[in-house]
């Protein structure tokens, strides 16, 4: 049994004053640094959209965030530009441990679909390359932390239960969207009902 954790998206555009910030981001990055060392295997998803990707609203006349158009056959909430390649809003937050990462998994990088998970795209269509990460270092249990608990955390975490992996989701190291009253608390239900173990920081170790 090898253990691994995957950080999602903890970049500077889901912070407080980035594009699409979640409510105290980060708060998380002390957490999830002192989370690292616990885990023999670190892995990082990094969103990284192009300019004119399908998700953001600006690409979209007439169209304002958080309304939902239909992309590529499946619905998708427009989002403002955020985590455009080669910019600082796509970087890491300056104070996360990057030291550690064993792989960066860049998504979102198709303008024609969103990819909210770190395993695949929001068809699945396209897989990412991280669950060939995690199989060829024989890991069979991951801890997720990151950004958003609502989207891509979410997303990250059912992908992992459905690919027969062991998931632990860390709250107190994971932020939310929120665009709607109750999202966040809904995604830890929908994660929890689903087979993930919803733990707090310090039952790690």
């Amino acid at each position: 049994m090898t253990k691994a954790l995957i950080m999602v998206d903890i970049q500077n555009d889901f912070m407080p004053g980035g594009a699409l910030p979640t409510r105290e981001g980060d708060a998380i990055v002390e957490v999830v640094n002192r989370l690292q060392p616990h885990f023999p295997l670190v892995f990082a998803t990094q969103d990284w959209h192009p300019q004119n990707h399908g998700s953001f609203a600006s690409n979209h006349p007439g169209k304002t965030p958080g309304e939902v158009i239909d992309l590529g056959g499946i619905q998708q909430v427009l989002w403002p530009d955020h985590c455009v390649q080669e910019t600082q809003g796509a970087e890491f937050h300056p104070d996360l441990d990057v030291d550690r990462i064993e792989a960066v998994i860049r998504k979102g990088t198709d303008p024609a679909i969103d990819s909210y998970s770190g395993f695949f795209d929001n068809a699945h269509r396209k897989a990412t390359g991280l669950e060939e990460q995690l199989r060829s270092r024989d890991v069979t249990d991951v801890c997720v932390v990151g950004l958003a608990t609502d989207y891509c955390v979410r997303f990250t975490t059912l992908d992992a239960l459905a690919l027969g992996f062991k998931v632990a989701v860390v709250r107190d190291a994971c932020r939310g969207v929120e665009l709607q009253d109750g999202d966040i608390e809904s995604a830890f239900e929908e994660m929890r009902t689903t087979g993930a173990e919803i733990v707090g920081s310090s039952q790690i170790g």
